[in-house]
């Protein structure tokens, strides 16, 4: 697959990010091909921020850096899946993972 193809039918896509060993999903974050470009390029995953409207590299500050395994794209080359080891924490709230809140089911 073309990396072009995942930017048809938006200038970002939502990148899913994995711990690889525990299968445990970390965060959600968007990429834009320059940042998908970095990633394929340094094998560490880059994103695009919305709010900042820029790009930023996982653990650039806080050294909790994310070495990608392995990268999928989903049936509609719309969404990534990336498979990373991660160092420290993904979330910035110093949680493991980004996905803590319980959200009630009735």
């Amino acid at each position: 697959m073309e990396t072009n193809d995942l930017f048809k039918k938006s200038e970002l896509i939502p990148a899913i990010i994995q711990d690889v060993t525990s299968n445990r999903v970390l965060m959600l974050a968007y990429m834009n091909a320059e940042s998908l470009s970095l990633t394929l390029k340094t094998g560490y995953t880059h994103f695009y921020s919305r709010s900042r409207n820029c790009l930023w590299k996982k653990g650039e500050t806080s050294g909790h850096v994310q070495k990608v395994v392995s990268m999928f794209s989903d049936c509609d080359n719309d969404t990534l899946l990336i498979r990373v080891n991660q160092k420290g924490v993904a979330c910035h709230t110093g949680n493991e993972s980004c996905f803590f809140n319980p959200i009630q089911i009735n």
